[in-house]
C-alpha cells in the first residue's frame, strides 16, 4: 500500500489537562458528546480559550478538539523545525487526510464509537511563535486570495468515544454545496 492509497489513520492522541500550549500524549482519549475531550482545558460547552474568554465572553465551543495532519508536521521537519506530535496543542495528529482541504460540517468517525464534525481552522497565533521562534511563517502563507492557514481544524464531537492510535478514521462529506473550512471569530455578545 502506497502512502497515496493508504487508509486514513489516528496517528497520536494528545490530552492537556492546563491552559498550556503543548498536550501530552495518552494511550487514549475520551471524547464526550458536546464537551471535547474528558480532562482537556479545552473542553466545555462555552470556548475556553482564555484569549477568546477575554475577548468575547462566553460563546459556544466551536474548538472542543483540535486536529493536526502529521503531514505538516512531516513538511516543518523538512523545513528544519522538528515538532512532534502533541507539541502544537492538538488532541489528535491524524495520517492520510487532508484535514485542511475538507468543507466545514465533515464528519469524521474516529474508530468504533466517536464522530466529531469540523467547525473550522485554527488560527495560528504569537504562541506558535513562543513556541519555537520562526515557526509561524511556515504555518501562514500568503496568497493573492488570502491567508492559508495549516495549523489544524477545530471540531466539536457529535458521538463520544475512545479514541486511540492506529483507529481507522472514515469520512463523511457533507451534501453540496461546500462550505471551504474557515478561521471562525466567535461571535461577540450582544451588548
Amino acid at each position: 500500500m502506497t502512502e497515496a492509497t493508504a487508509r486514513p489513520i489516528v496517528l497520536s492522541v494528545h490530552v492537556g489537562d492546563e491552559h498550556a500550549f503543548s498536550k501530552g500524549h495518552a494511550k487514549s482519549i475520551r471524547l464526550i458528546e458536546n464537551w471535547g475531550v474528558e480532562g482537556d482545558a479545552h473542553a466545555g460547552l462555552t470556548d475556553q480559550h482564555l484569549y477568546h474568554i477575554r475577548r468575547f465572553g462566553q460563546t459556544p465551543n466551536l474548538r472542543q478538539v483540535h486536529l493536526i495532519q502529521s503531514e505538516t508536521l512531516d513538511e516543518l521537519g523538512n523545513k528544519g523545525h522538528i515538532v512532534r506530535p502533541g507539541e502544537l496543542g492538538e488532541n489528535i495528529s491524524t495520517r492520510n487526510v487532508d484535514l485542511l482541504a475538507l468543507p466545514t460540517g465533515t464528519r469524521l468517525n474516529l474508530g468504533p464509537e466517536a464522530v466529531i464534525e469540523l467547525t473550522g481552522l485554527r488560527n495560528p497565533c504569537v504562541q506558535i511563535e513562543n513556541f519555537r521562534r520562526g515557526l509561524i511563517e511556515h504555518l501562514v502563507e500568503r496568497r493573492p486570495t488570502g491567508l492559508v492557514r495549516k495549523c489544524g481544524v477545530m471540531s466539536i464531537v457529535i458521538k463520544g468515544g475512545e479514541v486511540r492510535p492506529d483507529d481507522a478514521i472514515s469520512i463523511e462529506v457533507p451534501p453540496l454545496p461546500h462550505t471551504p473550512l474557515t478561521y471562525v471569530v466567535p461571535a461577540t455578545r450582544n451588548s
